[in-house]
């Protein structure tokens, strides 16, 4: 592999991204001795977590000369460029175009990437990992775009899957949601075995229902054809390097802090929130990859973050905004912002720690990281 300039650093536009891909490029407990000389292809990287995962890789080349040929799949390109800039001329990230879709279209484009890849960087025999990441995340679209929501978790999941079982790969991890869990009517430490209830009947239980179903293919790949498939069931994820257009919680919350603004909540806010900073969630996501038990899954999250949107909100308010603003409530009679429904769980992170994770970042810390990062980018 050639890194064509090793001065192209990986968020030249964000000093505080750049320290936590530099931080998590470092770290003594990221598996880093697995992950060398290796190929990686992350989908999704022009997401939030896909994005630093791909960054985060970049780091560990330029900074440990790891010598990890990474594969970027993305469906618009355009997007990707302006994401990633100069270091998408690095050399050592290949952008993979296609539509999660489009099985011929997947398998033919990793295809003819995995094989120049390892003909030109003589790594015929280098394991291949997959991170699968590519996921419809905004609530507005599971709720006004519900058929195609589901298309792209069942059909990209399982694309994905058969790219795995074609190709081989040392590990897969397929990246669900907390939301898997559903709801619980009273407050529940949720370990990795306990499931909640969903409402099949409601419209924006497509997302919940999805990630259960993707959830047990990838069971059903490693049953029947032995793909080594992991799980990692991630908490509300959030820190630097948020994208322009973000506007789940988190953002909404830091901006309304930012701009002086009161937070209006369109709950009461009782859903009980599990939330991890953005490189914390990256080298937990790494630890699976590496350290994780096939046909096992796996929460990440800072248990000590835990919260309800309305003490969230009130944090938000008092001790980032020093009290100038104020919470207020405006709820509507239907659901027409797209909310799951309220859930009473705490996340167990007991089992991710096994496998040697810690969180480093607590609440404060990483809203106020992610606003540093928000003013820095303008957004």
């Amino acid at each position: 592999m050639s890194i064509k300039d090793k001065n192209i650093i990986e968020s030249p536009l964000d000093s505080t991204l750049q320290e936590d891909l530099e931080n998590t490029a470092l770290n003594d407990k990221v598996p880093f001795d697995k992950l060398k000389d290796s190929i990686i292809l992350v989908t999704g990287a022009t997401g939030l977590v896909g994005m630093q995962m791909v960054k985060s890789l970049a780091a560990m080349n330029r900074l440990k000369d790891a010598n990890i040929s990474i594969m970027a799949l993305v469906r618009n390109p355009e997007k990707a460029k302006s994401i990633y800039g100069d270091l998408a001329d690095r050399g050592d990230i290949t952008f993979v175009q296609a539509d999660l879709n489009d099985k011929d279209g997947i398998m033919s484009s990793v295809k003819s990437s995995l094989d120049s890849i390892r003909e030109s960087e003589n790594k015929g025999d280098a394991p291949l990992y997959i991170i699968h990441g590519a996921a419809v995340t905004a609530s507005k679209m599971m709720v006004e775009m519900p058929v195609e929501t589901i298309d792209t978790a069942i059909n990209g999941t399982k694309n994905m899957l058969e790219v795995a079982r074609e190709f081989g790969t040392a590990s897969f991890v397929y990246i669900s949601s907390m939301e898997v869990y559903g709801s619980f009517t009273e407050a529940t430490y949720v370990t990795e075995d306990k499931m909640g209830y969903i409402d099949p009947l409601v419209v924006r239980s497509n997302y919940q229902l999805t990630k259960r179903m993707c959830e047990n293919m990838c069971i059903a790949y490693a049953k029947e054809f032995d793909v080594p498939a992991k799980i990692a069931r991630l908490s509300q994820t959030f820190g630097a390097g948020i994208l322009p257009g973000e506007n789940r919680v988190f953002a909404q919350f830091a901006r309304s802090v930012m701009n002086g603004q009161d937070i209006v909540l369109h709950t009461k806010g009782l859903s009980e929130g599990n939330y991890c900073y953005t490189a914390d969630t990256i080298r937990g996501l790494l630890t699976i990859l590496v350290k994780g038990e096939n046909s096992n899954a796996y929460n990440i999250s800072n248990e000590d973050t835990h919260t309800t949107i309305a003490g969230m909100a009130k944090f938000a308010s008092e001790t980032l905004a020093g009290g100038k603003i104020k919470v207020v409530f405006d709820i509507p009679e239907d659901n027409k912002f797209g909310y799951a429904a309220d859930t009473k769980m705490k996340l167990s992170n007991t089992k991710l720690k096994a496998l040697g994770w810690e969180p480093c970042y607590g609440l404060e810390d990483a809203y106020r990281r992610m606003m540093a990062s928000m003013k820095q980018l303008n957004i």
